[in-house]
C-alpha cells in the first residue's frame, strides 16, 4: 500500500512516498480504508524531532514510528475478535495521537475506542479535519477551562485548526467570546460566533481593560505572567501550545511556568495534552449533525503531495484545518 514515511528527524524533505505492507487489525483494533486525514502541528514537531525532550518517547537519534498523521477518516475493512463496536463497511473518523499515528497511508489498524461513526452531513475531507482539533477544543474548554454560560473568553488563535473549533465550542457552551487573530482572519473568526474579534497586529490583549474568566492559549508569546493581567481575580489561563523558538523544551516551558506560578496567585494556570477518546468524537459527532459546530478547511494536497501541505501549515498562515486527500470511498 501507499505510504509517507519518514527514517530520520529533519524538514519536510525527510518525508518521502513509498510502497510498504499493508497493516492487519489486532483483537481490539479495526483495519480502515483511509479516504482522509489532515495535519497537525504535533505532526511537524515529531517530523523534525522538536522540542527534542519530546525525542526520548518517540525515538533519541531516528523516530520509532515511519509514519505519521493521527486524524483520519474512511472506511472499515476489517475488525479484530474483541471488536464489537464498529464493523465492515462502517464509515468511522478518528484519531490515534500518541498511539502510533500511522494516518498517511492507505491503511492503518487503529484501536477501535478511537473511533466513532463519522458525522452523516459531512463527507470524508470534512471529517478529517475534525478529531484532534476538535477534542483539543473540547477537552480545554469543558473539562479543564470549566466554562460556564455567561462566562468570557478569551481565544489566542482563534482562526487556526484549534482555534475555529474552539470558538464554536464555547459559543455552544454560553461563553461571551473574544478572538484573537490577524485582520485577514476576523471575518472567518466573527462567521463562527465570536463577539468580539482583537487583532494581534494592532492591539495587545494583556494591556487592555477587559477581563477574562478563561484565556485559551493556542498561539503567541505571551508568558503566563504577562496574561494575567487580562485575567478576572479567579480566572484560568490554559495553555495547550504556542509559538517558540526553544529547540530542547518549546512551548513546555511556558506551561512550566504556569505550573509554578499557579500555587502563588489566585488565578488557575494550568496546561493540557488531548486524550482522544470515542465518547468525545461522538460528542462532537451530535454537535455538528446539529449545525452547531462545521470544521473550516483551509486548503486540501493529495497523498502524495503531503511534504507541500506540512510546508503551508509551518508557515502559520492556514485558516482552520489542512485536509490530505488520500482516496475515495469506492476506490
Amino acid at each position: 500500500m501507499r505510504a509517507i514515511v519518514y527514517h530520520e528527524y529533519g524538514p519536510p524533505d525527510v518525508l518521502r512516498a513509498a510502497d510498504i505492507d499493508e497493516p492487519a487489525a489486532g483483537n481490539d483494533e479495526a483495519l480502515v480504508r483511509i479516504c482522509a486525514a489532515s495535519v497537525n502541528p504535533a505532526d511537524w514537531h515529531f517530523m523534525r524531532g522538536e522540542p527534542r525532550i519530546a525525542r526520548l518517547s518517540f525515538g533519541l537519534r531516528r523516530p520509532k514510528e515511519a509514519i505519521l498523521g493521527c486524524d483520519l477518516a474512511g472506511q472499515v475493512e476489517a475488525v479484530g475478535g474483541d471488536v464489537a463496536a464498529v464493523q465492515p463497511g462502517d464509515e468511522v473518523f478518528g484519531c490515534s495521537f500518541m498511539r502510533g499515528f500511522g494516518a498517511w497511508a492507505d491503511r492503518v489498524s487503529i484501536a477501535h475506542p478511537l473511533l466513532a461513526p463519522k458525522p452523516a452531513n459531512l463527507s470524508f475531507e470534512q471529517a478529517a479535519a475534525v478529531p484532534l482539533a476538535g477534542m483539543t477544543a473540547l477537552q480545554g474548554l469543558r473539562d479543564h477551562g470549566r466554562v460556564e454560560p455567561g462566562h468570557n473568553v478569551l481565544i489566542f488563535g482563534a482562526a487556526g485548526g484549534v482555534g475555529t473549533f474552539a470558538v464554536q465550542i464555547a459559543k455552544h457552551l454560553g461563553a461571551n467570546v473574544t478572538g484573537v487573530c490577524s485582520a485577514g482572519k476576523a471575518g472567518l473568526v466573527r462567521s463562527l460566533g465570536a463577539d468580539h474579534v482583537v487583532d494581534y497586529t494592532r492591539e495587545d490583549f494583556t494591556q487592555g481593560e477587559r477581563r477574562y474568566d478563561l484565556i485559551f492559549q493556542l498561539a503567541g508569546t505571551h508568558s503566563p505572567s504577562e496574561c494575567r493581567r487580562a485575567l478576572a481575580p479567579k480566572g484560568t489561563l490554559l495553555l495547550s501550545s504556542g509559538e517558540s523558538n526553544g529547540r530542547w523544551i518549546g512551548p513546555l516551558s511556558r506551561t512550566l511556568k504556569a505550573l509554578l506560578l499557579s500555587p502563588l496567585v489566585g488565578q488557575r494556570l494550568v496546561g493540557f495534552t488531548m486524550k482522544p477518546n470515542g465518547d468525545d468524537l461522538q460528542f462532537l459527532r451530535g454537535l455538528i449533525e446539529a449545525g452547531t459546530v462545521t470544521p473550516v478547511i483551509d486548503r486540501t494536497y493529495p497523498l502524495a503531495e503531503v511534504p507541500d501541505a506540512i510546508r503551508y501549515l509551518e508557515e502559520g498562515h492556514a485558516r482552520g484545518k489542512v485536509v490530505i486527500a488520500v482516496q475515495s470511498s469506492d476506490a
